[in-house]
């Protein structure tokens, strides 16, 4: 058997001037010549990447109504972890009377969150990818509960560490494995929408929560706002054990695996039969070149029929608290450490740092909005403090959308315009707008306020162009990593969102004296020019990036062999 490097070598001859590198893949069949599975719901001709397997157990083959009430709910979970971790903004003013702490020690508490959600990234991947997506989804919610139960009774500023330690360790998965389980179901056609979806719930999650946070302590008190977070937190712990499906699926030695490949291949066998007959191409020559697997999971005559051998599992079986017969074969150790073989990759380093920047902006509102809007000349309410997070919360229901369907919609048509062929850095052309966002953002909020500006300039421009900026950068992000390196996507993410959370911690730990030290007028002057420099360096990836994954080519396909870095071969 060819290895796949191999196999590479091998179609690079086939495709004469088609090199293949890295994340460069035909998205669509323009001539509509090739035998492989395609989106039966589009006029494009869209291949399906990753082409379904002949398991009848593969997620891929889940009918449409499946896969979105299973992401709906996952969708929900993710919305609610956020909650958890994002909500504490209008409670600061009421612990530092109450509790006797300072805003600083506050931050602090914030930091430690963001500190154990990179560190849950690390622990909780391998986990899920060892022993299943369901079960460390079931576990995060049961350490959310407790979480909350431990923060309910905080009389002091130690449990409130322990809220957020615990509470940013289970809230994890938000930042890397639900993203996972998204490019478990979902084909790379549709990739910005669905995980642009996600980038929402953590945006919605920190924006919505304070806002209900506001209301709860205003009416009742802000231990409230734990128990109502323990209530829902037990009831969905409830409909997830009976109604949570496993997406686990390993594609190593699929069809899928070597697409491209096959692809080239059949691209040059074309070329080379009209070349010898003198024919163009013609594609209803062939009945069996569209390949397509209906909505239902059933196939048509693709070549890629149901396994019958294989039986289709029991409900009870896609019940099981820990999935092992899909699951990855490797040591939990060595899935642990490989994201970081990956550092030389500067796709994933970039991903992580302007991902990591919006942790930035949304820690600067987070950590500064009760202190800003409580004092004169705004003198709001804590209710009033929530509700200023609607703003934010707004602007990324736009985000979602723009990083999502359009960029989606986008990355389809620059494919045609290029015969058909992806290059992720397509993608990278939607960062224009909300790079320009982002930047005119902070000004509004920081100058806004301390100008003493009326209000509508900080929250309703402010918050509201930061909102749309981090939703839709955030999904651009990510998208554009997985495109570029899909065989390590999972590690790519948790490196990516590793890098991100170390520098949310970083920038929460430094906010308070930052502001202390310089005064919020020229903290947004700063924070404007890094917001230009770190979100506008996508254009350096929009020029040399294909070079890049050009030059990390030969590394990438050693990672990509899954036992590659084993330490414990049996």
């Amino acid at each position: 058997m060819m290895s796949t490097k191999e196999n590479i070598a091998g179609s690079e001859e086939l495709s004469g001037n088609q090199e293949i590198v890295p994340g460069t893949i035909h998205l669509v069949d323009l001539e509509g010549i090739l035998n492989v599975q395609k989106d039966p719901n589009s006029k494009h001709n869209i291949i399906l990447v990753p082409q379904p397997s002949s398991n009848p157990n593969d997620p891929l083959r889940w009918s449409q109504t499946k896969k979105n009430s299973q992401f709906a709910f996952l969708w929900f979970w993710a919305f609610m972890m956020a909650v958890t971790v994002g909500w504490t903004g209008p409670a600061y003013d009421v612990w530092v009377e109450k509790l006797g702490v300072t805003y600083s020690a506050l931050n602090n508490t914030a930091a430690v969150c963001f500190l154990f959600l990179g560190l849950g990234c690390l622990f909780l991947q391998p986990t899920a990818l060892k022993l299943g997506r369901r079960f460390v989804y079931l576990l995060c919610t049961v350490l959310g509960i407790i979480s909350n139960i431990c923060g309910s009774q905080a009389n002091s500023i130690g449990l409130l560490y322990v809220l957020n330690l615990i509470g940013g360790f289970a809230a994890a998965p938000v930042d890397s494995l639900v993203e996972i389980s998204t490019t478990d179901v979902f084909f790379q056609h549709e990739r910005a929408r669905y995980l642009s979806f996600f980038i929402f719930a953590l945006y919605a999650g920190s924006d919505l929560g304070p806002v209900a946070a506001g209301y709860i302590i205003e009416n009742m008190s802000w231990r409230w706002c734990l128990y109502f977070q323990i209530i829902i937190l037990g009831a969905m712990l409830v409909i997830q054990i009976f109604y949570m499906e496993d997406t686990t699926f390993s594609r190593i030695g699929t069809d899928s695996f070597n697409l491209e490949e096959n692809i080239l291949y059949q691209i040059k066998s074309h070329e080379t039969i009209a070349s010898n007959t003198g024919k163009g191409l013609n594609p209803a020559a062939d009945d069996k070149t569209e390949a397509v697997v209906t909505e239902g999971g059933a196939e048509s005559d693709d070549g890629q029929s149901l396994d019958l051998s294989i039986p289709k599992r029991t409900y009870w079986q896609r019940m099981r608290l820990i999935e092992t017969e899909y699951s990855d074969p490797r040591s939990w150790l060595t899935i642990w450490y490989r994201p970081f073989f990956l550092i030389s990759f500067p796709a994933i380093v970039w991903g992580g740092l302007v991902y990591g920047s919006q942790m930035m902006w949304l820690s600067l509102i987070q950590t500064t909005s009760s202190e800003l809007y409580t004092a004169a000349p705004y003198h709001m309410s804590t209710q009033e403090v929530g509700l200023t997070n609607l703003s934010a919360f707004i602007g990324s229901i736009f985000g979602m959308f723009y990083g999502g369907n359009f960029v989606d919609w986008l990355t389809i048509k620059l494919s045609e315009r290029n015969n058909g062929v992806l290059e992720p850095e397509f993608r990278l052309w939607a960062m224009i707008v909300p790079t320009t966002f982002n930047a005119c953002g902070i000004l509004a909020y920081g100058l806004g306020t301390s100008y003493a500006a009326h209000w509508f300039v900080s929250v309703g421009i402010g918050m509201f162009l930061m909102g749309f900026a981090m939703a839709s950068t955030g999904g651009i992000c990510l998208t554009y990593v997985v495109d570029c390196y899909p065989e390590v996507a999972s590690e790519g993410l948790v490196l990516m969102l590793f890098i991100r959370n170390m520098i949310g911690m970083g920038f929460t730990f430094a906010i308070q004296p930052w502001l202390n030290r310089d005064g919020v007028k020229l903290t947004t002057w700063l924070m404007f020019m890094l917001s230009l420099v770190i979100n506008g360096s996508f254009v350096l990836l929009l020029i040399w990036g294909k070079d890049f994954r050009r030059w990390t080519k030969e590394r990438y396909y050693r990672y990509s062999d899954p036992m590659f870095g084993e330490l414990f071969k049996k």
